[in-house]
């Protein structure tokens, strides 16, 4: 066997999970990523049944055709199928991640996302054991859901890229537009 066939047995399958998605897995090999800006993402896992998942929702309220983009929806749906799996709402236990404020000149939608994030999971009895929400900057989250461990990087070029485009809509053929 080659030394990279031997490296590649244990390299994690990943899962992108994009704005009003979600995934939950039981597989100790999977790692769920996302990138955030002012959207949030409630990693919620239990532990003692190797059981996790990761939501990412834009908007704390709204209802609706795409009602998974918001907040309320993108919870209940995540601890209910988290439930499926024979995870416990007793030991679930959160990680939250992003709410940033991106751009000053608008809203700030993600302290509202981080505020909303945190006062479900009180209201649901469910303890925030980690978060790294607010600040200016994007970020990438790594997230293992069997075990709850999670990475964060930060991402200063999705900052400088939206602040230097006159129109935020305007994007060059070869540049990448993170939502």
């Amino acid at each position: 066997m080659m030394a990279t066939d031997h490296l590649s047995l244990h390299m994690p399958v990943k899962f992108h999970v994009v704005q009003g998605e979600h995934r939950v897995s039981s597989n100790q090999d999977e790692m769920l990523l996302t990138i955030l800006g002012s959207c949030v993402s409630a990693c919620l896992y239990d532990p003692l049944r190797g059981v996790g998942g990761m939501n990412h929702f834009l908007l704390a309220d709204g209802d609706g055709q795409e009602a998974m983009r918001y907040g309320v929806y993108a919870m209940e749906i995540l601890i209910n199928d988290l439930l499926k799996m024979g995870a416990s709402r007793d030991r679930l236990q959160a990680k939250l991640f992003g709410g940033a404020k991106i751009m000053e000149r608008l809203n700030d939608i993600g302290a509202e996302n981080a505020r909303f994030a945190r006062k479900f999971l009180a209201t649901e009895g469910i303890p925030v054991v980690g978060e790294s929400l607010g600040g200016r900057r994007a970020r990438r989250i790594e997230f293992w859901p069997v075990g709850g461990r999670a990475r964060q990087r930060e991402i200063d070029q999705f900052v400088e890229a939206v602040a230097a485009r006159p129109n935020p809509r305007q994007v060059a053929d070869d540049a990448i537009e993170l939502f």
